[in-house]
């Protein structure tokens, strides 16, 4: 069955809540972010590995999913740029853990833009261009609170500026993130990655196992 039928894990995600490493100093976050996902996801990867190998069935990819970012480095970020810091602080920590992809990279703006939502939209392009693991959604609109048009118009211009920014491998940062409506509330374990962040949920931490 698991060869002829292609059965397999498609994938296991941890979402990881990092609201309390919020810091004003972003070298002080930046750290608190990555002591924090790499302490507790530190055998996410090997656990898959036993897993599969003990059932003898494969599981695609190992992923985390975070607080949307906007949220956590909003007292620290000034500019796109931090934003940026952040996201390779992310990389980094996924990459020492060897997971294949962080999502979180996010910001929910269906009710209206703070700045440092703005700024966190803005640093998208920049993000996934020095990025290899990065997942980044923007939430634009809910049928409760309808759809923010500016955020929309802005995401127009970042998805060019993307493209543009990562046009040497094929303008992939596009296929890196989502900007989506959500219908009634944003989905708190959406098992898509490029739409995955954990949210303002009691949980400090959760696994989802998605079957192919």
């Amino acid at each position: 069955m698991i060869e002829q039928e292609n059965l397999d894990v498609r994938t296991i995600t941890m979402g990881i809540n990092l609201l309390d490493c919020a810091d004003s100093n972003l070298e002080v976050l930046c750290q608190n972010i990555y002591n924090k996902i790499t302490g507790l996801a530190k055998n996410l990867v090997q656990t898959g590995e036993d897993i599969s190998k003990e059932f003898g069935i494969p599981i695609v990819n190992k992923r985390i999913s975070i607080t949307p970012i906007a949220l956590v480095g909003g007292t620290a970020c000034k500019t796109p740029d931090d934003y940026v810091l952040i996201a390779k602080t992310l990389d980094k920590a996924a990459g020492e853990l060897g997971v294949n992809f962080i999502g979180g990279y996010s910001a929910i703006v269906s009710k209206g833009m703070s700045r440092s939502d703005e700024l966190l939209i803005r640093s998208i392009p920049k993000a996934l261009a020095c990025t290899e693991r990065i997942c980044s959604s923007i939430n634009v609109g809910s049928t409760k609170t309808g759809i923010n048009m500016d955020a929309v118009k802005l995401m127009g211009e970042i998805i060019k500026e993307t493209a543009e920014m990562t046009k040497e491998r094929d303008s992939l940062g596009c296929a890196n993130w989502w900007c989506f409506v959500m219908l009634r509330m944003t989905i708190r374990l959406w098992p898509v990655l490029s739409m995955a962040f954990q949210n303002r949920m009691p949980l400090s931490t959760w696994v989802s196992v998605v079957r192919g």
